[in-house]
């Protein structure tokens, strides 16, 4: 038995923390700590668990102390959380011992007459003293029937339950179970607005107090500002964390009280039409990602992809490529990248980074194909990789092998063996081509099974030109060929019809932004899922009102309010534009020079630059600020600053906070998932049938509410910054069935003025 002097007293926690935390915890942590400790001993309630272990994150968010700080000193919280946990537990034991000593000390010794007289019979325990606990009633009726709403959850929770006549400790004595496992200071942590409720039990109680109090269903959600779910609040033991961090912001409240079979068909349907989007392409993309093989270079720009170390390169279907491959991928890149072709050599159009980046990636693409064992899902040729090299591509009988291959994987012909077809040509044509005046690379020739004979690289090393011409030949024949017979494997519309097929597809759009403010979390809890809400709201409010494209929109530099704007001259040779504030309007404005856009060439611009003043509308100000001010700042973090409007969420890992293609095309595409998609199992999202897509959608939205608005393709072409026939060449599906319409509505306009 524990004597009474082994129990825990506030004086012994005084005493642990003081000589155990003092010397790392700050005075205010300390005191924080000690309160805590004391809190949890008085109630006899016990300390947060996870497991064996102490839940620091639950810790964290109740005493507001950074979870890494309390992570580092694990060991030295452990033991005194520990020992509270144990007196919490001989404290249940207690009230009976002392019971019955004191039962014990009050029975009086019967006399010799009186030996067959119980002597308990008429004895009275003495009753536990203090305030008899208040009855619980289901529903109380409340003092006040009127009151005005509070700005915070926890206000408003506060509120309510004086409403009622009724305290936090007594609220939840009535509304938490024994099997939720929640403790009693969760809920004083919701009153005193230092945190709110995220996981999936705390949203059920949040709901049985709206019931208690007969308030509207989602009343306490709404003003507390929850911005995502607890991934392991969900049944989802047989599903990776990294998928079940993505499901569960698409998951009901009650998904684990559903039946298995609606589980089912609830995980079905957020897995394939918001994770991946039903789409026939989406499908065919999904399954072939999982289908790896590329030949990856080392001399390309940008991040460099990690192969896991779980995987061989064998298994993982990525070929590092060898030294004389990368030398002649290096080679082309700068051909086509430098500002002057090298002595002797001609050349026709400069790549762009990202177009060279792009390329890259096809070449890499290509080649896998060949290295690719045969007995793989692949079904490549099996080619050694030491065997390969860039004067390949001057055999027709390659091209084809290549060409079959595609088909059998695809099933046809698409755009994309069109456009490997014109590098084939481009490469080979007399006076421009690269391979064309390369001739050397014929000693880098080797005999592929199957494919090329020591007869074959002898004939094309005797006259280099000539098998060039050959090759440009065939490329242009096989474009020819393919074109007649190619198929739209990507309707690019698809996923946004139901907001094209709108009477306003801006209207129907903005609707999403819309949404984003609706369920935007509130900062003082959740900083970082507000900076992020925020993002998602100016990324798709900027990209409405400018049109402009991914590349555009992503390298918006930032010029802060009373700094000296960028030159047009320097953002020009930087080939980026600028959101600046202007005195002279007193707006927010976007300047792009002409050259940094794809067709800097057009007719649109002139050589003269993108100027827009945004408009102050919808709070599209006030956020911007608010970005600019706090938000931005904390995503960056510790990361360096990329000098860029947009930044993407640093890690601790990361070194910068610079969106790429593919980070700027998920962000934008998360934004949709989140706030765009109708959810039917959680009501949350703002356009039914919409699916997931990207920054280059916006634009499709903007051309084609113009058209239907005004019929006028050279209109719709100053929306997107392109030219009136581009615009009729890929929007204009959707305008013959509004042409009587629009003809209707100028006629009737003579009407109405007469």
């Amino acid at each position: 038995m524990k004597s009474t002097s082994s129990a825990l007293t506030p004086r012994k926690i005084a005493e642990y923390c003081k000589g155990r935390f003092t010397p790392i915890f700050t005075e205010g942590e300390v005191r924080l700590l000690y309160g805590c400790l004391l809190d949890l001993l008085e109630r006899a309630e016990y300390p947060p668990y996870r497991g064996s272990g102490l839940d620091l994150q639950s810790l964290s968010a109740m005493l507001d102390i950074d979870f890494e700080r309390l992570r580092a000193y694990r060991a030295h919280l452990q033991p005194i959380f520990d020992a509270v946990a144990r007196e919490v537990s001989n404290v249940a034991l207690r009230p009976a011992r002392t019971a019955s000593r004191s039962m014990r000390s009050k029975v009086t010794v019967p006399s010799a007459n009186h030996a067959d007289v119980p002597t308990t019979s008429t004895e009275k325990v003495r009753k536990k003293p203090g305030v008899r606990p208040r009855a619980i009633v289901e529903f109380p009726e409340p003092l006040d029937t009127t009151w005005n709403d509070p700005a915070t959850f926890g206000e408003a929770l506060q509120l309510h339950a004086r409403r009622h006549g009724e305290t936090i400790y007594h609220l939840y004595n009535a509304v938490v179970r024994p099997e939720d496992g929640v403790n009693r200071s969760t809920l004083i942590s919701w009153g005193r607005g230092k945190k709110v409720p995220r996981a999936a039990i705390s949203l059920e109680i949040l709901g049985r107090i709206e019931g208690r109090y007969r308030l509207p269903t989602g009343y306490f959600l709404s003003l507390s500002g929850t911005p995502d779910r607890a991934p392991g609040d969900f049944d989802l033991d047989d599903i990776s964390p990294s998928e079940r961090r993505r499901l569960a912001w698409h998951l009901p409240e009650d998904f684990n009280r559903r039946p298995s079979q609606e589980k089912a068909e609830i995980l079905n349907w957020v897995r394939t039409v918001i994770l991946s989007g039903s789409t026939d392409y989406r499908r065919y993309q999904a399954a072939a990602i999982r289908q790896r093989y590329a030949v990856r270079f080392s001399c390309a720009s940008g991040p460099v992809r990690k192969t896991s170390p779980a995987r061989t390169p064998d298994e993982s279907g990525i070929v590092i490529a060898p030294k004389r491959l990368n030398d002649e991928m290096a080679e082309l890149l700068r051909f086509k990248t430098s500002t002057f072709a090298a002595f002797g050599m001609q050349r026709n159009g400069v790549w762009g980074t990202e177009t060279a980046s792009q390329k890259v990636e096809h070449f890499g693409l290509w080649f896998g194909a060949f290295v690719a064992p045969p007995e793989s899902e692949v079904q490549g040729l099996g080619v050694d990789p030491k065997l390969l090299t860039f004067a390949m591509m001057i055999f027709p009988q390659v091209w084809d092998w290549y060409l079959h291959w595609r088909e059998r994987r695809r099933g046809f012909y698409t755009k994309w063996e069109i456009d490997l077809l014109s590098i084939a040509a481009a490469i080979c044509r007399e006076e421009t081509g690269w391979l064309r005046q390369s001739p050397r690379m014929g000693s880098s020739l080797r005999p592929i099974e199957g494919l090329v004979t020591e007869a074959d690289i002898n004939a094309v090393q005797s006259d280099w030109p000539a098998a060039c011409d050959r090759m440009y030949k065939h490329a242009r024949r096989r474009i020819k060929e393919i074109d007649r017979v190619a198929r739209i494997h990507r309707d690019p519309f698809e996923p946004i019809l139901p907001v094209l097929e709108a009477p306003s597809p801006v209207g129907e759009y903005r609707k999403i932004t819309e949404e984003i403010l609706r369920r935007m979390p509130d900062e003082r809890h959740n900083a970082r899922a507000a900076a992020e809400a925020v993002r998602a709201f100016l990324m798709l409010r900027i990209g409405l009102h400018t049109g402009l494209r991914q590349k555009n929109l992503r390298e918006l530099m930032l010029c802060r309010p009373g700094t000296l704007p960028t030159s047009e001259r320097k953002l020009e040779d930087l080939k980026r534009g600028e959101l600046r504030w202007s005195s002279r309007d007193q707006g927010w404005e976007i300047l792009i020079p002409s050259v940094a856009f794809k067709n800097a060439n057009s007719s649109f611009f002139g050589s003269k630059p993108f100027r827009l003043i945004l408009p102050d509308l919808g709070r599209l100000y006030e956020l911007i600020e608010a970005w600019i001010e706090r938000h931005r700042a904390g995503l960056i973090g510790e990361a360096a600053d990329p000098g860029t409007f947009f930044v993407k969420t640093a890690k601790m890992t990361s070194t910068n906070a610079a969106y790429c293609q593919n980070t700027f095309y998920e962000a934008w595409r998360t934004a949709i998932q989140r706030y765009g998609i109708y959810n039917p199992w959680t009501k949350r999202g703002a356009i039914e049938g919409l699916l997931p897509h990207g920054p280059h959608n916006v634009r499709d939205v903007l051309a084609t509410h113009i058209l239907k608005r005004t019929g006028s393709y050279e209109q719709a072409s100053y929306a997107i910054q392109d030219t009136p026939d581009m615009v009729a060449q890929h929007y204009g599906r959707f305008l013959p069935q509004d042409k009587s319409e629009i003809a209707a509505r100028i006629l009737n306009q003579v009407w109405e003025a007469a």
